[in-house]
């Protein structure tokens, strides 16, 4: 476990998953959304669905075993194909039910604020910002947060230290000793956030695929089994 001490500056969340509840994703269906936006090929949809796929695996898998981050753009490159990024409608309309904020996250981000906690967001991701911020501005709750790091803006990903240095950095944090990150992976949020030097609370509702799970899972400092406990716990740390 990490060993910070004293008051809590800034709580960092990651986002899917955390911040969203756990589905399971039919990623057959998300490459069949994705091939939607492929022009110009040779081969019929469905071998565009499969090549996506397997891209899709590839750069998760160096974002777990390499903290490289990419961006969709870079997931049409490793397929091979060439897209138009203004037919991703289907894309994200496929993800849309799985992006809803948690009807916690409100009040346990108002609370974090009202005892001058700053409150942050890290997310591994290939989607755009703009992304984010409209699911965050759709649930009211984009005014709540004070800085923001999504992992396809930056060259790493968790459990990089330099990624949870970027989102300390987005809030005005500089003492990773009184950050806390809350996630619920024990590799990508527990592990990595406290390999770089934060305290790390566990929320552990999903149910990881074994291929995204590290090669390490970290013991966390505190668990959530729900969001709004995270305030209680960050208060008996202060």
């Amino acid at each position: 476990m990490s060993s910070a001490s004293g008051g809590i500056d800034a709580v960092i969340f990651d986002w899917g998953g955390t911040l969203t509840r756990w589905h399971d994703i039919d990623f057959h269906a998300e490459s069949l959304a994705l091939a939607q936006a492929v022009v110009d090929a040779d081969h019929d949809l469905e071998v565009s669905r499969d090549r996506l796929h397997r891209a899709g695996a590839t750069i998760w898998g160096r974002s777990r075993d390499h903290q490289q981050s990419a961006t969709v753009a870079d997931l049409f490159t490793e397929a091979g194909l060439r897209h138009d990024p203004d037919l991703l409608e289907a894309y994200y309309a496929f993800w849309e039910p799985h992006t809803s904020t948690d009807p916690e996250v409100a009040p346990l981000w108002q609370g974090l604020r009202e005892r001058g906690i700053k409150v942050g967001v890290l997310s591994n991701t290939i989607w755009p910002r703009a992304v984010h911020e409209g699911y965050f501005r759709r649930d009211g709750v984009d005014h709540l947060i004070d800085g923001a790091v999504y992992s396809s803006e930056i060259a790493w990903t968790k459990p990089s230290p330099r990624a949870f240095g970027a989102a300390m950095g987005a809030v005005g944090a500089g003492d990773p000793a009184r950050c806390v990150y809350v996630g619920d992976r024990l590799f990508d949020d527990v592990w990595g956030a406290q390999n770089a030097g934060l305290r790390a609370v566990h929320v552990p509702h999903s149910a990881i695929p074994a291929e995204q799970v590290g090669h390490t899972e970290g013991v966390p400092d505190a668990v959530a089994h729900a969001l709004s406990d995270v305030l209680a716990i960050v208060d008996g740390w202060s």
